[in-house]
C-alpha cells in the first residue's frame, strides 16, 4: 500500500518573497560588466556612484591627469577581477611590484599606453570603493611639468605685486611678483616643510608628501587649501 503525503502549502505571498530571493541572489552573482565597453576608465554597471576628475595645463589639449572614483555594491575579489579583465583589453599591463591584495583593501599599479596607472580598492559600508588614476607621460612633457626619473616636481607661482620667497628642503627660492610664469622645482621623494613669506611676512605654512615621478601644484596662497597632484 502505497501512502502519498501532501506538502505543506505555502502563501502565495510568501512565495512571491522567496522569488524574489532568489533572483536577487542570482543577480549579485552576475559578473561584473562596464557600462560603456569603450571608455578609457571602465565603471562597473552595478556602480551606486561614480565621478571623474581631470587636471590640464594651458596650452595642452588633453588631460595630465585621469581619475575615476565609485562605489559598487560587490565583493572586492569580484571588482578586482573585473578591473584585471576590463584594463587588459584597453591595454593596460598589470605590474607585480608593489601589488597588494587583501580582503579588504587592493593596490594595483599598470603601465597604460598613455603613462604609468594605479588601481586602488577598499571596503566602506558593505561597498567596494575604487580609485582608478591614469596619467599621460606626453602631456606632462609638453607642459614642461615632467619630474626628472625618480625625482617629484613642484609648480608654482605668486600673483601679487610684491615679491615672495619659498623656503623648502632647505632652499629659498624667489618668486617674482605680478603675473609669472610658473616655476618649477624637483625634490627627491619625501615630505617637506614648506614657507611662504611676502614682503617679509609669513603667510602660509604647510606639508606636503611627495612621491616619485608625480608632479604638484603648490598651494601657496593663505585659504587656498590643499596642493593638488597634476601628474
Amino acid at each position: 500500500m502505497t501512502t502519498a503525503r501532501r506538502g505543506t502549502k505555502v502563501p502565495a505571498r510568501w512565495r512571491l518573497l522567496v522569488c524574489s530571493l532568489t533572483l536577487l541572489a542570482s543577480c549579485s552573482q552576475q559578473p561584473l560588466t562596464a557600462a560603456d565597453a569603450h571608455a578609457d576608465m571602465p565603471v562597473p554597471t552595478r556602480a551606486s556612484h561614480s565621478s571623474f576628475s581631470r587636471t590640464s595645463a594651458d596650452g595642452v589639449e588633453v588631460p595630465l591627469r585621469l581619475e575615476l572614483k565609485a562605489e559598487v555594491p560587490a565583493e572586492l575579489g569580484d571588482v578586482l577581477a573585473f578591473y584585471r579583465t576590463e584594463l587588459g583589453k584597453r591595454g593596460w599591463q598589470e605590474k607585480p611590484d608593489g601589488t597588494v591584495v587583501t580582503a579588504d583593501r587592493a593596490l594595483l599599479a599598470f603601465a597604460s599606453p598613455k603613462g604609468p596607472g594605479t588601481l586602488t580598492l577598499g571596503r566602506a559600508k558593505g561597498e567596494t570603493t575604487i580609485d582608478l588614476v591614469q596619467r599621460n607621460t606626453q602631456a606632462a612633457a609638453k607642459a614642461n611639468f615632467l619630474p626628472m626619473p625618480g625625482q617629484a616636481r613642484l609648480i608654482f607661482g605668486y600673483l601679487v605685486p610684491d615679491v615672495a620667497s619659498l623656503a623648502i628642503n632647505d632652499q629659498i627660492v624667489k618668486i617674482a611678483g605680478g603675473l609669472n610664469h610658473p616655476q618649477t622645482l624637483d625634490l627627491p621623494p619625501g615630505t617637506y616643510s614648506y614657507t611662504l613669506h611676502v614682503s617679509g611676512h609669513l603667510v602660509r605654512s604647510d606639508t606636503i608628501t611627495l612621491a616619485a615621478d608625480q608632479a604638484w601644484f603648490l598651494k601657496l596662497r593663505d585659504g587656498d587649501g590643499e596642493s593638488d597632484q597634476i601628474y
